[in-house]
């Protein structure tokens, strides 16, 4: 069984959806700190074996041992990563854009 379950992630906010796009921007922001974090570990060293540590032994233990989704999935249980809902617009404000991009391209073609 997979901990924590959909429910106690979603806290009956987020659906599926959200919660699986949620993980995924997440995962991705724990992937590139892992590579930042190796980049930086790979310049500092000087290119002596017997005095360069390791470049692992310089990498946060968990971004290197664990996978970037269950690091993502904890994070959003233990509410360092916070989803934010997305209000829709309202049927007006979509009228005006539309209204407003019909008058650029209209613009744009009698150019």
């Amino acid at each position: 069984m997979l901990h924590p379950t959909f429910n106690e992630l979603s806290k009956d906010k987020f659906n599926r959806y959200q919660l699986a796009i949620a993980a995924a921007k997440c995962a991705r922001q724990v992937t590139d700190e892992y590579v930042n974090q190796r980049e930086a570990a790979e310049k500092s060293q000087t290119g002596n074996k017997e005095t360069d540590k390791p470049v692992s032994t310089m990498i946060d233990q968990q971004l290197k041992d664990e996978k970037a989704v269950k690091i993502a999935i904890e994070r959003i249980y233990n509410g360092q990563y916070t989803i934010v809902e997305q209000m829709p617009k309202e049927p007006e404000e979509a009228e005006e854009t539309e209204e407003t991009e019909e008058a650029e391209e209209a613009e744009k073609n009698a150019d």
